[in-house]
Parts: C-alpha cells; structure tokens; sequence
C-alpha cells in the first residue's frame, strides 16, 4: 500500500479494513513533510502533536468509536482559527496569536477524528493571487517549484498536490480555493456564501470569504462538505448524457494561454462525447459588474471585518497596527491606501453591495434559469502558474498583464455572486504544468455541483503525481 498517494476517503477504508493504522499513515505523511520541507507549504508544522492525535485516534477507534473522518490526517491555511495552534494569517503582527477555541469549520473536522497536521502558507492575510509571502517565505507549486500555488490558499494546494495530506482546507474570497486547486493539480470546491461557518477565520470580506475543502478526489471534498455541514458524507455521480452545460465564451474564454485553451477544447470534447449538451450562453456585463460590485465591496470591509476580529480576540490591535507591521509590499501598499485617499467612501460601498452585486446575481440567475443549464464551465485561470516573483505582471500571449487581475479574471465574479464553485484538474501542459476547469452553478446547488464533479471526474484525465523524488 502507498500511503503516500491515499485519498481521505482511501485512508478511511484501509483503517475501517485493520490495513493501516492512523499513527502509520500520519508518521509516513510527517515524514514526507519533513523531506520536502523546501516547498514551504507550512507555516506551523508540529510533528509531535500531530503523532498524539494519530495515536489518540487508534485509541478511539478500537474502542468503536470511529468519527466519519477518524484518523485521516488534514491540513488547515492559517487563518482558520485553531485553539492548538497559532492563527498568523500569515502576517507579522499575528505571529503570536492563539484563539482561545478553534473555528467551526476546524472543530468540525477535529469532532469527527482529523488528524490536523499543521497551519497551511498563505498569501499575507489572504490578500494576493501569488502566496508569495515576504513574511514567512513563498509557497512552492509542487510540479515546479519554481513556480507560484497559486492565490492566498496556496499552502494547502502544495500540500494535497504534493502528497502531504490527502486533504485540507483553504478560503475562498476571490478564487484562493479555486486558483491553487488548479494550478497544484487538485479539486477545489467555494461552497456557497455562509452554507459553510464563517466565524473565526482572519476576514476580508463577510459578503465574499467562505472556507472551502481542497482535495485530490472528488468522493474527498464530498466527504469534508458533509462533515462541515451535517449533510450527506456521499454523493453518486450526475448522469451525463443529456446534461446541460453552459459554456461563457465572453469575459471567461478570451486571451487564454494556448496550452490552457488546448486542454480547455479537450476538456469540452470529452464532455460531448459523454453526452453532455454544451450550451453557448452569454452572462450579460459579467466583468463589468463584477468590477463595479467585487472590489469596493472587498476594501471597505476589510477594515471593519478585521476590526471586529481582533476586538472579539481581545488582541489589543486594530487594523492600522496591524498593516504597519505587514511585510510583502503589495499588501501593505493595498492595506495602507485603505487608511487615505484610497478608502472606499460608505456611498460607494452601499452601491456596490445594493445595486452592482443584485445586478450580478440577476445576470447569472438568468443565464441559468432561461438557457436550462445546471453549470457554465471555463478555465479557471487563464494560463498556468506563473514564476515566483513575477508578483506585479506575467506574460500573456506575448504581452505583460497584470497578474493579480489575470489569474483572478475568471473566479472573481462567481464569487462576488455568492453562488459555488468547483475546479477540477483537467490536464497537464507540455511543460508539465496543472490547469483546471471551473463549474459555476446556482446559489445552494452545491451538491448537485459536487455530484457533476465525481461524474467529470471518471472522464478527465487523471493527473499524474508530481516529480518531487
């Protein structure tokens, strides 16, 4: 048995079968960590205390009492609260700071028999698309290390793409599950906004963040939605023949890289092929809107969300003290133009969130509802993972982009919308690099949308590890 290479689900079964203990597969996971420590994709990594808990979860399981994630060892990104461990949000200021009682999404996962191996790296208080973060190190994409994760939950990507985890979560404000899940070769699900706990994570915005699962097999991130909601710990696979599926050529299908157009075509003959009915709709002013809603929206509540939760931590600080000690520079250049004459006035906020997001949500509520389709799908990023370093711009078909407005293009409106999204690996480039295809659905059709992905899944491509040995 590869212990290495099992799927939460996987474990699961080889413990339920008396194949493999907790404490085993948590030594064998604790040892790759170790070896591949140079992908940096922990901040807090606490070996001992991950081995007690594997030790405690055999105790528990030959007593009979077996929770539905009994013994599996996970990954959390480090602005998850957790009682255990520190809560940095990946920033200075924070580097001390310990919750008195972990999130709901954590405690979920601790009540059924995780196994929580560590705090994942992140983008500096999740406010970046590269997760290079001048404070604790960047992250390094496990299929070139050379390369970004990928958005602000990029630690837990390199963790489940790396074969550290099986699992883990992320958050999601703007793409940061979506974006490191394709670019690290795995699957990514933003749930829809507040179906999953938002308290006690570091916030940037009530009206976009939401915690979501990160894994490598779909039966994973249908098994962790179960365990942090209370619903079903399974889902069968949507039948695929008949099966209408939207396909947004404008905003979401231009000025792709052409590797990523490639595998997007493929991606889209394999689902014809399987029956499915690709639709051709439009989501009217979609970048537009998602322009007018998403950023005001964002940098108004940052303030006010990240006052509230250092005030309900008693930490003694406040937003501007905490910006002063930010260390990655475009952070701190966003966070402190909030504090002057970049500040979003309270009418334009009140505009953002009253008129452009309802026009947003309408434009999608629409496209579902009068084309009949169930999804719209598109690439998730429109190009691979970037260099390192390459923070401000990247190449594009032979041009310099912006790569915070580039790699977000395509997952920032779902979000803003407030309505689930799932990436799923779709292929590899010739140069052996992830990329992944995003399904958008209606507000509350998670699991429909998880169902569509275990189909998609038996029909793409299954990515091969990476070469980390």
């Amino acid at each position: 048995m590869d212990r290495i290479a099992l799927t939460a689900t996987g474990a699961l079964a080889a413990m339920g079968e008396g194949k493999l203990s907790s404490q085993e597969l948590t030594a064998a996971l604790v040892e790759r960590c170790q070896r591949h420590a140079k992908l940096n994709a922990f901040i807090h990594f606490d070996p001992a205390a991950a081995k007690a808990a594997a030790e405690a979860s055999d105790r528990r399981r030959k007593s009979g009492k077996v929770g539905a994630l009994e013994g599996v060892p996970l990954v959390l990104k480090d602005n998850i609260d957790t009682a255990a461990m520190p809560t940095t949000g990946g920033t200075p200021a924070l580097k001390n700071h310990r919750p008195k009682q972990d999130a709901p999404v954590a405690a979920r996962l601790v009540a059924a028999g995780a196994v929580i191996l560590g705090k994942t790296n992140l983008h500096e208080l999740a406010y970046g698309i590269t997760n290079n973060n001048a404070a604790f190190g960047p992250a390094r994409n496990p299929y070139d290390p050379t390369r970004i994760p990928g958005a602000s939950s990029g630690g837990t990507g390199v963790a489940v793409g790396a074969r550290l985890a099986p699992a883990g979560l992320g958050s999601d404000t703007g793409g940061s599950v979506r974006i490191p899940a394709a670019l690290c070769g795995i699957f990514g699900l933003r749930p829809t906004l507040l179906r999953w706990p938002q308290a006690g994570i570091v916030p940037i915005s009530h009206t976009r963040d939401t915690a979501g699962p990160m894994a490598r097999s779909m039966n994973d991130l249908v098994l962790l939605d179960g365990v942090v909601t209370g619903g079903a710990l399974t889902e069968a696979p949507a039948e695929l023949k008949g099966l209408r599926i939207g396909v947004p050529r404008g905003h979401f299908w231009e000025n792709l890289h052409a590797d990523t157009a490639k595998i997007a075509e493929d991606t889209l003959k394999a689902l014809a092929k399987a029956g499915v009915v690709l639709v051709e709709v439009a989501i009217p002013d979609v970048g537009a809107l998602d322009n007018a809603a998403g950023f005001p929206i964002a940098l108004y509540e940052s303030i006010v969300d990240l006052d509230a939760y250092l005030a309900g931590h008693k930490s003694g600080l406040d937003f501007k003290q905490v910006v002063a000690q930010v260390a990655s520079p475009d952070v701190k250049g966003i966070l402190s133009s909030l504090l002057g004459e970049m500040a979003v006035p309270e009418p334009a906020y009140r505009e953002a969130l009253t008129v452009h997001r309802p026009k947003l949500q309408k434009a999608y509520a629409d496209c579902f509802k009068n084309q009949r389709v169930e999804a719209v799908i598109f690439p998730t990023t429109p190009l691979p993972a970037a260099k390192i370093g390459e923070d401000e711009t990247t190449m594009l078909n032979g041009a310099a982009v912006p790569t915070f407005a580039t790699f977000i293009r395509n997952t920032g409106p779902g979000s803003v919308a407030g309505i689930p999204g799932l990436s799923v690996p779709a292929g590899l480039t010739p140069s052996g690099l992830p990329v992944g295809m995003e399904l958008d659905a209606p507000a509350g059709t998670d699991r429909r949308l998880l169902a569509i992905g275990r189909a998609l899944e038996s029909i793409l491509p299954k990515l091969p590890p990476p070469r980390l040995d």
